[in-house]
């Protein structure tokens, strides 16, 4: 049995169907709200809440691997719930920021979840991605109210990652050998600016989205109040101010461990252009 956490957001979602298609049953999907969840027939939905340690308790029966996003609920319970319930090989997904930003308070906490995995006595995989695709649903709203998308660090480009390629590595250690002891960086294929992500919407979408480049003390102000301070801070180091040559780089890991190239952003903004509409 593989229980994966987080199961209907962006990894989540596509790691379920990946394994259904690859006939890696039973499977298992650990949600908040089991009547939204659209899994496959075959998958198994629970409900539960990391916030509520006996409903993964519950989850975690008869399962030998369990897919776990880092610091989404109490990562030393959830670990030791895991270890008592006989999980044998845990994929962690953590961020690339442990190696290019260890200094970062985020990143220390992602560290210290890997090195409770390692600790716990289960087989592990850590994944370490690099900044998601995903993350442009922040501008979803102003771009489908056609307001002007406002960003610092216009022309920095980070090598951002489709998640569904953290899926594809996600499944293939979950379901492959070789993989316990592997520590994986992520990232996509190529290097990708703020101001050309909001480019391949307006493509997508078919229509000029506004643009301007703002400065840090702008963008820091809106984003305290729906961070904190210091992953505030966290969030403008790693997406333009304090950059590094190992966050920049390209790494060709996904098509190593999946033998399928990494989906550049475009491919990621053509499957959710609705979103923007």
């Amino acid at each position: 049995m593989i229980l994966v956490t987080g199961a209907t957001g962006n990894i989540g979602s596509a790691l379920l169907g990946e394994l259904h298609a690859c006939g890696a049953g039973p499977l298992r999907g650990f949600t908040r709200d089991a009547s939204r969840a659209a899994f496959p027939a075959e998958v198994e939905a629970v409900e539960g809440d990391f916030a509520v340690p006996e409903s993964l308790k519950a989850a975690l029966g008869g399962v030998r691997s369990l897919f776990l996003l880092s610091r989404v609920g109490p990562d030393a319970e959830s670990l030791a719930a895991a270890r008592r319930a006989g999980v044998e090989h845990v994929v962690l997904v953590s961020s690339i920021t442990v190696q290019t930003h260890p200094h970062l308070g985020p990143a220390d906490e992602n560290l210290t979840v890997e090195r409770l995995l390692k600790d716990s006595g289960m087989a592990w995989t850590i994944l370490r991605p690099t900044q998601f695709a995903s993350n442009a649903l922040m501008w979803a709203a102003s771009i489908r109210d056609r307001e002007t998308v406002r960003a610092p660090y216009a022309d920095t480009g980070l090598p951002t990652i489709h998640p569904a390629d953290i899926a594809s590595v996600a499944r293939v250690a979950l379901t492959e050998p070789g993989h316990p002891g592997r520590t994986y960086a992520l990232t996509g294929p190529e290097p990708v600016t703020a101001r050309q992500q909001v480019d391949a919407i307006a493509a997508a979408v078919r229509r000029e989205v506004p643009f301007i480049e703002i400065s840090r003390q702008e963008a820091r102000a809106q984003m305290v109040a729906v961070f904190g301070h210091e992953a505030a801070d966290a969030v403008l180091d790693v997406t333009g101010g304090d950059v590094n040559d190992e966050l920049l780089a390209v790494r060709d890991t996904v098509s190593q461990v999946t033998g399928s190239p990494g989906r550049p952003f475009r491919q990621w903004v053509a499957e959710n252009a609705d979103i923007f509409r």
